[in-house]
């Protein structure tokens, strides 16, 4: 591998491409390229293990290694059977593979990662009469296969567990929303630190912990142990050293309030734990609160939050929605607040008219992330054209 000019593809959701896109051309990335779900762009290791450390949207963060098109099985067999393998993984080395599939030519995904276990087994075994072990829990060297009808990508998984297994949640509610979710949300809605954050159904606390490391410049894997990089041959410790210490270096103090509201004690406990976790219990505060019942008491206030979903959470969804309008109106003037919804009638049910709706994926569930502005007196709802981003 090239340590100077190397090719890399960043994973992340449908919708954040734009702000990964950002993120990656601040952290110095070459040749930076939107694709679906992803970004592609170039660099060299340094800027590899930066990005890994350092980049807020990443999922996962892939070096391809090998391309090539494949008739049938034998030739795709063959092919990978003749690559050296032993550049990137010792026999020792325990490996697994991850796969992505979309091709009427090979159809089954599960018999075409089988079919590159057995390559790669029978590539160690025929030179060095010896074959690695599999191992799908924690491997030395993760392998991802794309197949896109005849075109196969190999690459090598640089993360290991996916990015957004940022390493500080203790405890989660019903369902919490993800990490790197989360992060693209409060960018995407212009946090930046200045100022003071408020989510208002805090649930675990993940929006509020991301929020306070995009405020004092944290690293997103501050807190994680292990990358997958770490194992390959070519890993070069003092160098890693080096970059996290430039991005800790870059830390920086916040001066504002980030604050937590939920009514569920169950949830702040949770939340609670996942903060101090964090090590942010001097700059996070979670309380018990009905948002329903509450006032603006920080000035300026962002607002984001993930209400509760009928699909996890009972609710009278149409009174619900409404109570939430109703309580921007009267209770936060002068405020920019932003929700996710899988509820596409959301914006009826509010009764205001969002200046900003974005496609986001929430796992599985198509939502929409509703930007809503409230000025005092007549002026309650700036009126921009609400199309959809």
């Amino acid at each position: 591998m090239d340590k100077e000019n190397i090719k890399i593809q960043i994973k992340t959701f449908f919708g954040l491409e734009t702000v990964l896109g950002e993120e990656i051309k601040k952290l110095g990335g070459r040749n930076v390229e939107l694709k679906n779900r992803a970004v592609n762009c170039e660099g060299d290791l340094g800027f590899l293990y930066k990005i890994n450390y350092s980049a807020r949207t990443a999922l996962k963060i892939l070096v391809p290694i090998d391309e090539f098109k494949a008739y049938n099985e034998t030739k795709y067999y063959d092919r990978l059977f003749k690559f050296e393998w032993d550049e990137f993984m010792d026999v020792d080395q325990t490996f697994a593979i991850d796969s992505t599939v979309n091709s009427e030519r090979f159809s089954h995904s599960q018999f075409m990662t089988f079919k590159m276990k057995d390559a790669i087994v029978d590539y160690f075994q025929n030179k060095y009469g010896k074959r690695p072990n599999i191992e799908t829990k924690s491997p030395d060297i993760k392998f991802h296969l794309h197949i896109d009808r005849e075109l196969v990508t190999i690459s090598l998984d640089s993360s290991g567990d996916a990015l957004f297994k940022r390493g500080y949640r203790r405890e989660q509610g019903e369902a919490p929303i993800n990490e790197v979710l989360a992060s693209g949300m409060l960018q995407l809605a212009g946090w930046d630190g200045k100022g003071n954050f408020l989510d208002p159904m805090c649930g675990s606390g993940t929006l509020l912990i991301e929020a306070a490391m995009i405020a004092m410049d944290l690293p997103a894997q501050l807190y994680r142990r292990r990358f997958a990089f770490q194992n390959w041959k070519n890993y070069d410790a003092d160098l890693f050293a080096t970059i996290k210490q430039h991005r800790v270096d870059r830390i920086r103090e916040f001066h504002g309030k980030i604050v937590g509201y939920d009514i569920d004690g169950r949830m702040l406990d949770a939340a609670r734990t996942n903060v101090e976790s964090a090590e942010m219990e001097e700059v996070i505060e979670v309380r018990r609160e009905d948002f329903f019942n509450t006032k603006k008491d920080m000035f300026p206030l962002l607002m984001v939050f993930n209400p509760p979903y009928d699909e996890r959470i009972s609710i009278n969804d149409d009174d619900f929605y409404k109570k939430i309008g109703d309580t921007f109106k009267t209770n936060y003037p002068n405020t920019l607040a932003w929700l996710i919804s899988s509820d596409l009638d959301a914006p009826k049910k509010i009764g205001l008219r969002p200046s900003r709706k974005i496609k986001l994926f929430n796992g599985k569930l198509e939502t929409r992330f509703l930007q809503y502005e409230m000025y005092e007196g007549t002026k309650k709802l700036h009126k921009l054209d609400n199309k959809e981003d």
